[in-house]
C-alpha cells in the first residue's frame, strides 16, 4: 500500500517530465546543443530554430532554479514555435558533478542548491556571452530579448541593468534587483508576468513600480489571478489547476504579441 501511495504521489512529476520530453522529441524544429567559449569558461546551451522564411528576433531563455531541464528546453521550443530563435544557456555549466552541468545532478534539489551558489558576476558574463553568440547567428535580425522564469525571471530583470543591448526583458514571476541604483542603467522595457497566488514575489511589485517610475523606465506587470508561482510550467501539467492553465494560455498570448511588436 505504501508503495502504491508513493507512486501516486510521484505521478504528476513524471507526467510533466514526459510531456516536456515528448514535446522535444516530436518537435519539427531544428534543435542543437551549442558550446559558447569565452575566457577560460565553457558554457553549454540549447538552441532552437523556428520554421520561418525571414530573419527573426533572438531570445535568451533563462531557466528556473532547477537548471536547464527538459521543461526549460521545451519552453525554448515553444518560443521557437512562435517564430523566434531561442537559446537557453545552462548556467550550471561546470557546476555539476565532474565539472558537468544540469544533467549531471542527481535531482532538482541538488541543482537548486548549486544555482544559489553561483557567482552573480559569472551569471552576467554567461548571459553576455549568450547574447554575443546570438548576434552572430546569420538568420537572426540582430534584436535580442531575454525571458526568464522564477530564479531566471529575477536574472532577466538583473540582466537588463547590466546590458543595454537587449531590446526587452520578460520577467516571469521574478523580483527586481534590491539595489535601487541599478535601475538607472535599464534602457529596455520590462514586462512582468505574475501569478495571483504568489505574494512572496507580488509583494515586491509596487516598490519596483515606484523605482522604475522614478527613473522614467518602462515596467508593465500583469497578474494572472488564481495562478501560482511557476504557472508557465505547472500550467502544462496533466493535473494543472484551471487558473494555472488559463494563466499560461493568457501569458503566452501576451508574450507572442509583445514579441511581434518589437
Amino acid at each position: 500500500m505504501k508503495k502504491l501511495v508513493y507512486i501516486l504521489l510521484l505521478t504528476p512529476i513524471i507526467l510533466m517530465a514526459q510531456n516536456s520530453l515528448e514535446r522535444l522529441e516530436q518537435s519539427p524544429r531544428h534543435h542543437e546543443w551549442v558550446t559558447i567559449e569565452y575566457g577560460d569558461r565553457t558554457l553549454k546551451g540549447f538552441l532552437v530554430y523556428p520554421e520561418v522564411s525571414e530573419n527573426v528576433t533572438l531570445v535568451i531563455v533563462i531557466h528556473e532554479n532547477r537548471g536547464l531541464n527538459d521543461w526549460a528546453r521545451s519552453m525554448a521550443d515553444q518560443i521557437a514555435e512562435a517564430g523566434y530563435i531561442a537559446l537557453a544557456p545552462d548556467l550550471l555549466s561546470g557546476a555539476g558533478p565532474n565539472g558537468e552541468g544540469t544533467a549531471a545532478f542527481k535531482n532538482s534539489d541538488d541543482a537548486r542548491t548549486a544555482i544559489y551558489s553561483l557567482n552573480p558576476e559569472q551569471v552576467t558574463a554567461d548571459l553576455n556571452a549568450t547574447l554575443a553568440y546570438l548576434k552572430n547567428i546569420s538568420s537572426g535580425n540582430g534584436k535580442v530579448v531575454v525571458i526568464g522564469f522564477c530564479w531566471g525571471g529575477s536574472q532577466s530583470f538583473r540582466f537588463a541593468t547590466n546590458n543595454k543591448d537587449i531590446k526587452a526583458a520578460f520577467v516571469c514571476y521574478g523580483t527586481g534587483p534590491k539595489n535601487s541604483e541599478a535601475y538607472k542603467n535599464i534602457e529596455a522595457p520590462i514586462y512582468g508576468f505574475y501569478g495571483g497566488n504568489d505574494n512572496r514575489v507580488n509583494a515586491t511589485i509596487e516598490n519596483t513600480k515606484k523605482i522604475m517610475a522614478a527613473n522614467n523606465k518602462i515596467y508593465l506587470p500583469v497578474i494572472y489571478e488564481g495562478a501560482g508561482h511557476g504557472f508557465f510550467r505547472s500550467g502544462e501539467a496533466d493535473d494543472a489547476s484551471e487558473a494555472n492553465k488559463k494563466g499560461k494560455e493568457k501569458a503566452m498570448i501576451r508574450l507572442k504579441k509583445l514579441l511581434s511588436e518589437l
